[in-house]
């Protein structure tokens, strides 16, 4: 069978590392994909569509029949953090590692990838995304390459210094970045987070009904963790007229619900935002960020 990018895949890539990096990668992938199909002595059933942002899904069976999902990302996305996390995190909140099929590919657990907790009403949403968020909180291995909120966030606080002077970011950004600074002083916890949980990264499984997928591990205190969230659906947020006090309900559930501090969320949740916009504009993208400045001007 062939294994053509997803077109939202090539279009990802080629959006957040560029296109001639997004292009050499691509470009191999289908025989990077025949290759790990080999290796793990996997059947290829079909490629998911629209698939991932940031990798290639391919749903397989292993050589006793049984389901599985061959998982190939480009080595700049780090697959090699996911595999380390996905092991460590054992199956317990996140999709279960079942094996490697070489360089930056992993066999993981199938599941219901149609089937996310963007598919449930608002309210049960956010409660299951706290239930399985909380399990992924855990003390780190003994040895790990995990990059820190503080490091992480340095390098996302230097690109979005230049828009203090931006007549539509610059109020945000300047909030944005003494809100980090503030955090980063003040940091008082070191867990496994996920580095990128949203409702769209909760898919349905057979094992459990809610497992993670595609993390982007680091390592710092939980409410970071949860800052993403926070923002899920912000289009229907902006679009209701209670949606400014929606929001700020929101940061006051999710950091109650989960004994958290509740300014530390929201000045996570601030940065996340303003951060996601200054790259939006950066791209181009300007209806985009001026969703999230809306966003985050209510908090």
């Amino acid at each position: 069978m062939g294994f053509e990018p997803p077109q939202r895949l090539a279009r990802t890539l080629g959006a957040a590392y560029g296109e001639a990096v997004a292009a050499e990668w691509l470009g191999k992938l289908p025989g990077l994909a025949e290759q790990a199909l080999a290796h793990a002595s996997l059947d290829a059933e079909r490629v998911m569509a629209p698939g991932g942002r940031s990798s290639l899904v391919v749903l397989v069976r292993r050589s006793d029949g049984s389901p599985a999902a061959l998982k190939i990302a480009p080595p700049f996305t780090r697959p090699d953090l996911e595999r380390d996390a996905l092991a460590h995190w054992n199956g317990w909140g996140a999709v279960q590692l079942l094996d490697g099929a070489g360089e930056g590919a992993l066999v993981l657990e199938r599941l219901h990838p149609e089937v996310s907790l963007r598919s449930l009403p608002e309210a049960k949403a956010l409660l299951e995304a706290a239930g399985t968020v909380r399990k992924l909180w855990v003390e780190l291995p003994a040895e790990h390459g995990f990059e820190t909120v503080a490091d992480r966030t340095a390098e996302q606080a230097s690109a979005m210094d230049r828009y203090r002077a931006d007549a539509t970011a610059g109020a945000l950004a300047a909030a944005a970045l003494a809100a980090r600074e503030e955090l980063v002083a003040a940091a008082a916890e070191t867990v496994l987070l996920h580095g990128n949980f949203r409702q769209g990264k909760v898919l349905a499984g057979d094992r459990t009904p809610w497992l993670a997928v595609g993390p982007e591990p680091l390592v710092g205190e939980r409410a970071y963790d949860l800052a993403r969230l926070v923002r899920d659906r912000v289009e229907d947020l902006v679009a209701a007229s209670s949606g400014a006090s929606a929001a700020r309900r929101r940061v006051n559930k999710l950091a109650d619900s989960l004994d958290l501090d509740r300014e530390r969320l929201r000045g996570w949740t601030l940065f996340r935002a303003v951060e996601s916009a200054t790259r939006a504009l950066t791209a181009g993208r300007r209806q985009d960020a001026e969703l999230l400045l809306e966003f985050a001007g209510w908090l």
